[in-house]
């Protein structure tokens, strides 16, 4: 193709062309009139019969350092040169596709397996791009497709190239990898966070761990982590908020760390944020064998990811066409990209070599992910990202209120999959697919909804609000002042949850409801929400009544046997008791009319119930 678009210039010498003049604007009326297409000569491509080719380069009598453009260009506009060596320029970019000034004119065509430039302005389809001036970053978007690199077809084309294979390696002949991990402001879930890092799957020997930590909310669970995982990592260094250290400060300690060790092979930095669900990430991320690469996480449902497709000239986001289509697995591959951030590995020899200065985050006045990011793309080194396999997600740090006592009760709206994972019981969604539910009464469900973990922090939130009602029938709380059938209770509009454990019965409860009660749609509204604690010195039982409720959620939240003894609910008309209530699941019964029960005397420990009274 090359060679036949080149013969059909009919020209000896075919210098590609562009819209700006370089280097000598002085010399722009000395160029022949052109109707359509570039008018100026660009040097950064031309094909030519060789013998004319080394007729021209003959004449060069600079210096190796002088502008070779500003020299072939004045060999062109010499007319009588010009003819002799049969010069012209590809006006309409039919061979050469010079970038700068015509990024409007540019887009990627896939046809037939293969991705193609096409030029729109000319509808041509040139066969050499050139990222000329300032559109190097385009160049490199333009690689992640040109030629061979992917296509809808046949999707990634590179991705299999230059792999490390570790499959053969022993244990303590993997590389050496410092895990630096930023935690730069409350952050939900961090407990776990912490311990993916010891799930991560390699070797205990082989990784250590550097964490930087700017919060004195997170000082105990670090604390505690260092305490029960110190035989997890070679090593564990943690740097608290007493350093007072700026994250770009923070940063660079991390990767110096990994700089000034000969023995670190690998630098991955990991934030707060992130969460790395995959186990086999570190290993995936080093047998692509890249100098620079992230793995891809998003917010869930979110566009939000800690990669930007392209950046303007300033260093900052900019709109990239195919951002949504990688963000949303669209498009699935290996990916060059401009700016990375939360989460990447670097290997170390670059550390030391291209990247040898200690400020790679504090050396300019921009954001440190994007100050690290301009350092590496002005060493010419490309960052990747890679959405090939599943890694994990973001989660969003806003708003994460930490003046309660367990703070991720409250995160059911900002973070909703992570507060599933961590809340939800286990088993929640056999309901659905297994049909786990029981009916030890007529009309009465009983199903798993909480984990052991929500139970617990429910029953810790609680007592440390500490504010429990006395069990009276004057209850300031209610409208009217009066509770006809009273218990010792604490209401979650009084701790500031009621807007969270409504969101929860929307969620979780409704879609049992449906199911267990066919036709009929519940709104999922509910004014009475309350926890009560049962004692036999307190309030031990409950006598018969009704609940002002179209049906009622009873959730147990503590251990028949371990926290107390007896208890348990009677239903009166159907004589039948559920005296084992399950820790973590839900007794689901109407309300008005046919279920009128009472709560069994609890003799020995403290029982805690959850209660809603639903669609009243």
């Amino acid at each position: 193709e090359l060679l036949k678009k080149f013969l059909q210039f009919s020209h000896k010498v075919v210098f590609a062309a562009e819209g700006y003049i370089w280097p000598d604007q002085s010399l722009g009326d000395k160029y022949p009139p052109v109707r359509n297409g570039k008018r100026y000569l660009n040097s950064g491509g031309f094909i030519g019969f060789a013998p004319t080719i080394n007729s021209i380069v003959q004449q060069w009598k600079f210096k190796d350092d002088d502008d070779d453009q500003l020299f072939y260009t004045k060999i062109y506009l010499n007319p009588t040169l010009r003819e002799k060596y049969k010069m012209t320029l590809d006006h309409q970019s039919t061979i050469f596709q010079n970038l700068n000034g015509a990024l409007d004119e540019v887009v990627v065509k896939f046809e037939k397996g293969k991705a193609r430039v096409r030029n729109i302005a000319q509808d041509t389809l040139p066969v050499v791009i050139h990222g000329n001036g300032p559109t190097k970053l385009q160049l490199n978007y333009l690689g992640n497709y040109i030629p061979n690199a992917w296509n809808h077809e046949s999707g990634c084309g590179i991705c299999e190239e230059d792999l490390l294979d570790l499959t053969s390696l022993k244990e303590e002949d993997l590389p050496q990898v410092l895990i630096g991990v930023f935690i730069l402001q409350p952050s939900p879930f961090l407990p776990e966070f912490l311990e993916r890092l010891v799930a991560l799957d390699y070797p205990a020997e082989q990784r250590s761990l550097f964490i930087y930590n700017r919060e004195v909310y997170h000082e105990k669970p670090i604390q505690r982590f260092w305490e029960e995982h110190q035989e997890d990592f070679y090593s564990i260094k943690v740097v608290g908020p007493e350093e007072e250290l700026t994250e770009g400060e923070a940063r660079d300690m991390g990767m110096q760390l990994c700089r000034e060790d000969v023995d670190c092979d690998y630098y991955f930095s990991l934030d707060s944020d992130v969460v790395l669900s995959n186990p086999k990430s570190l290993q995936i991320l080093i047998e692509h064998n890249k100098f620079v690469i992230a793995p891809m996480v998003s917010r869930h449902g979110k566009l939000w990811s800690n990669f930007w497709g392209a950046v303007n000239s300033d260093g900052f986001y900019s709109r990239a066409e195919d951002y949504i289509d990688i963000v949303q697995l669209k498009r699935v591959g290996l990916w060059n990209v401009p700016y990375i951030s939360q989460v990447y590995l670097m290997k170390g020899e670059v550390l030391r070599r291209e990247l040898r200065q200690r400020n790679m985050f504090t050396q300019d006045s921009l954001d440190p992910d994007m100050t690290f990011c301009k350092n590496i793309r002005e060493k010419g080194l490309f960052m990747f990202v890679t959405n090939l396999d599943d890694f994990g997600h973001l989660l969003s740090l806003s708003n994460y209120n930490t003046s309660h006592l367990h703070n991720d009760l409250w995160q059911i709206y900002t973070n909703l999959e992570d507060w599933e994972e961590k809340y939800i019981h286990e088993n929640y969604s056999r309901i659905f697919s297994e049909n786990l539910v029981e009916q030890p009464c007529p009309d009465v469900y009983w199903f798993p909804i909480f984990s052991e973990q929500a139970c617990d922090e429910l029953v810790q939130e609680m007592e440390h609000y500490g504010q429990w009602s006395g069990g009276r029938h004057q209850d300031a709380r209610l409208n009217g002042g009066y509770e006809n059938v009273p218990t010792v209770d604490i209401h979650m509009k009084q701790v500031g949850f009621e807007r969270e454990w409504l969101k929860f019965l929307h969620k979780y409860i409704a879609p049992v409801t449906e199911k267990l009660y066919p036709g009929y749609y519940t709104k999922a509204e509910a004014v009475m929400n309350f926890m009560v604690r049962y004692r036999p010195d307190e309030q031990p039982s409950l006598r018969p009544h009704h609940d002002s409720s179209t049906f009622t959620i009873n959730i147990a939240l503590n251990t028949k046997g371990v926290d107390y003894e007896g208890g348990g609910c009677r239903f009166l008309r159907y004589n039948c008791s559920i005296e084992a209530p399950r820790k973590g699941w839900s007794l689901m019964h109407p309300g008005r009319l046919t279920h009128f029960h009472e709560g069994l005397p609890t003799t020995r420990g403290t029982r805690y119930i959850m209660v809603s009274f639903v669609d009243p």
